[in-house]
């Protein structure tokens, strides 16, 4: 199968630059799959996780949020924050989840409550990313 180029990149860093198979993105709407020579698409991101695969391997990353842009065989994404499974902390990741938890149950108003929620979904995502099983380069696990 033809690749296409992924490159993941936030407002310190570029994460991910490579040529890959598939991306599984969460986008607004629902799950988004592209695959290479994808029709031109731009659409937002919520907070979740990015599935790739390249030379059969899968990887995964945490996002924030932020927007996807698929054009001329190349997906770019401009995330808030991206992190891959093993740059996670997971204990740090379970630690944030509980404080998000706490805010929402302690939020008073409207716009309390929706920072909270935001707060709440980064942090599930990261979770969720974060026990995902590590890997080497190889493919092995660590």
């Amino acid at each position: 199968m033809a690749d296409m180029r992924l490159e993941i990149v936030t407002a310190e860093r570029v994460v991910y630059s490579e040529d890959v198979s598939v991306v599984v993105a969460p986008g607004i709407d629902g799950e988004l799959g592209v695959l290479p020579r994808h029709a031109p698409l731009l659409t937002m991101l919520k907070p979740g996780e990015i599935r790739v695969v390249k030379d059969g391997e899968e990887s995964f990353m945490a996002v924030s949020g932020g927007f996807l842009e698929i054009l001329a065989n190349k997906v770019t994404i401009l995330a808030d924050t991206a992190e891959r499974v093993e740059e996670i902390d997971v204990q740090r990741a379970e630690e944030a989840l509980r404080r998000a938890r706490e805010l929402v149950e302690a939020s008073s108003g409207d716009l309390d409550l929706e920072r909270a929620l935001a707060l709440l979904r980064r942090s599930e995502a990261r979770l969720k990313v974060g026990r995902r099983p590590r890997r080497r380069r190889n493919g092995a696990p660590l």
